[in-house]
């Protein structure tokens, strides 16, 4: 018999019991749709947190007080000294991979202006943490050397801090008083938005780093400071050169633990990378286990038509046909049904993988290896708990067959 027939055939036997064909391959669907989804998901969420660290700066290296050689990402900042203005300058002056530094330290304080008040970020900044954040301003103008030499009252603010305060009023000239202090808007930051970890970027307002050491913290001491490499080749480079730099400064000796760390955001990068796949394939790999709880009840509705078309089975092996014939029939009414859960599931997983990117304002990835390694499993599946039916129809007799009621 051709395989096309017994094609037919089986597609024939299928529809005559549609509901009951159609929640036969509910669970292949729900298997196949939760692991595109998981796939499509994670690696929306990988290149979302590596798109938010990159967007951090150029080339960027983070300097902190406090770890040590066995802490990759730095240490306690109670345990070391805080950097100081001259540590900057060294590194401007001596390290010829880097090609901005710049030092910030926060705080959050209360703003008022008129007869508004808010908490909001507050940052004293140095010029050049315009540069290495690649962050521009709106209207008006950053901080430049000038404010921060001569410890200026003036100010930049986020687009967040600007609705609340000044609507749709020129927020450029206007005082607010920050922590006491009043200080002169001049500039607005441009929009950054709410990054992925959920904070307002925008919630922000920025002062010379001199004015936020001298009126805010009475201390001059550099909590964090950035830098740029002059291009991604040399970051490895310019972090070995600030190492060795600080490492003399500070009068670390051979052998001892730094009391900075130095974190390339490219290892951060890397690992959030990690970290993202291996739950994406933990959770990918239990959604699988649907479709093997698919397969069984593939497997379970198969002897159940097998025992309602005994007879059937009876009359075509008493016509001529073969077991052989029987036995595909039956592998093929398994494998279409888990081929077509399988096509289900893959449009409904691709369907809410985009709705809940589109909610989560996340990329959306198409898993194509993810896609073709899920519809081939399920196929594999329904081959897998097909075959015991199958050969249980090829094997019957057909006297005893045709006697069946």
């Amino acid at each position: 018999m051709k395989t096309r027939d017994t094609l037919v055939l089986a597609l024939t036997a299928l529809w005559r019991n549609k509901m009951r064909s159609l929640l036969t391959t509910l669970g292949v669907v729900i298997g196949v749709a939760a692991v595109i989804m998981m796939q499509a998901l994670g690696m929306g969420a990988t290149e979302l947190v590596t798109g938010e660290i990159a967007s951090m700066g150029s080339n960027l290296l983070v300097i902190s007080p406090g770890g040590g050689g066995n802490h990759a990402f730095g240490g306690s900042l109670l345990s070391a000294p805080l950097f100081e203005e001259a540590d900057l300058e060294a590194i401007r002056d001596e390290c010829d991979a880097v090609r901005f530094v710049a030092a910030a330290n926060s705080r959050s304080v209360n703003a008022v202006y008129g007869d508004q008040s808010r908490s909001v970020s507050l940052q004293g900044v140095t010029p050049d943490w315009f540069e290495i954040r690649d962050w521009g301003v709106a209207t008006g103008r950053p901080l430049d050397v000038e404010d921060d030499q001569q410890g200026s009252k003036r100010c930049l603010i986020g687009e967040t801090v600007r609705r609340d305060f000044f609507e749709d009023q020129d927020p450029l000239g206007a005082d607010i008083r920050v922590h006491d202090l009043g200080c002169e808007v001049v500039g607005v930051l441009e929009e950054r938005g709410t990054s992925t970890f959920g904070t307002d970027q925008d919630d922000i307002i920025l002062m010379p780093l001199t004015t936020f050491g001298r009126r805010i913290t009475g201390s001059e001491s550099l909590g964090t400071m950035m830098v740029s490499a002059t291009s991604e080749d040399r970051i490895t480079e310019a972090k070995e050169q600030i190492e060795e730099l600080l490492r003399q400064r500070r009068r670390i000796h051979e052998g001892e633990d730094d009391d900075f760390s130095v974190r390339d955001l490219r290892e951060i990068q890397e690992l959030m990378g990690t970290v993202t796949g291996v739950l994406t394939t933990l959770l990918a790999s239990v959604a699988a286990i649907s479709l093997l709880v698919g397969g069984i009840g593939i497997m379970n509705i198969m002897l159940v038509s097998v025992t309602e078309r005994t007879r059937e089975i009876g009359i075509r092996l008493a016509i001529g046909a073969r077991a052989g014939d029987i036995l595909q029939q039956f592998l093929l009414e398994a494998m279409t049904l888990a081929a077509v859960g399988g096509v289900i599931g893959i449009l409904i997983g691709l369907g809410g993988a985009y709705g809940l990117a589109r909610a989560f304002g996340m990329p959306m990835h198409i898993p194509v290896t993810g896609t073709i390694v899920a519809f081939g499993f399920a196929v594999g599946v329904g081959v897998l708990f097909g075959v015991f039916p199958a050969r249980k129809a090829a094997r019957l007799r057909p006297i005893e067959a045709l006697r069946f009621e």
